[in-house]
């Protein structure tokens, strides 16, 4: 990760989840023993604060669960349409118009207690969080903790991940490592800044959170997304190699 980091453009973020419940990793001794959830967990520059772009979203999705659970919103056919497409399309209407309904402060503030970045949201400044802080979110939303404690609404948003359009990433990277693998996941591009925070499952259940933010190398639009790829398909490659669990048995 250091390499990949060298050069001051990237962040990284990794943390291993163990293996789902019921799957074959979960029912294997070695990879339970082994691959226990948290013992593999590194990052490099990831408290160092880049531009979100859009996956500052994910934040707008749990701050809109928060809202619900406060009986301070409610979804109609038009809102759920635009959360939807701010997933899956990664359009920006439901987070413009609900930021300037419920306030920057308050969000950020919100942000503040689950213990993520924050501020995110400035009015001087692009929006933007840490490699570190996705991670964390990413955590609870796989867990069920914090925002995402309804499970109806948890299950909804990580189908909507599973969906979203640009898969060049996290998504590409994961699959060229390991055939079958699916990612959930959340993109962000604006000028130069490319970014995929994600959930990633491999065929055998084991799961693992990788977001990697990237800039420079004269990217623009999703020229970056290739690079993101390689580190998703290096790291899991690495972590998860068919030899070093084989040798492990």
């Amino acid at each position: 990760m250091k390499k990949v980091t060298a050069d001051g453009t990237a962040t990284v973020s990794f943390y291993d989840l163990g293996a789902k419940s019921g799957s074959t990793a979960a029912k294997s001794k070695v990879m339970t023993q082994f691959y226990k959830r948290g013992e593999f967990a590194t990052s490099s520059r990831g408290h160092t604060a880049e531009i979100a772009a859009s996956t500052y979203k994910l934040y707008i999705a749990a701050y809109t669960f928060h809202m619900i659970h406060e009986d301070a919103f409610t979804f109609d056919d038009t809102s759920k349409s635009s959360f939807e497409q701010m997933i899956v399309d990664s359009l920006n209407d439901f987070a413009d118009d609900h930021l300037e309904t419920w306030g920057m402060s308050n969000v950020d503030a919100y942000l503040k207690k689950q213990g993520w970045y924050s501020p995110v949201f400035l009015e001087s400044r692009p929006a933007q969080t840490t490699a570190l802080s996705l991670t964390s979110a990413l955590k609870d939303l796989h867990d069920g903790s914090g925002p995402y404690q309804n499970k109806s609404e948890r299950k909804w948003l990580l189908s909507l991940m599973g969906k979203q359009i640009y898969r060049k990433g996290i998504p590409a990277g994961a699959k060229e490592a390991k055939a079958g693998t699916t990612v959930t996941d959340k993109v962000g591009f604006y000028d130069d800044e490319n970014n995929d925070a994600g959930i990633v499952t491999m065929p055998n259940g084991e799961q693992y959170i990788l977001v990697v933010m990237t800039h420079g190398h004269e990217q623009t639009g999703l020229s970056g997304f290739p690079r993101i790829a390689k580190v998703a398909k290096h790291v899991q490659q690495i972590v998860y190699s068919d030899s070093l669990t084989k040798d492990l048995k």
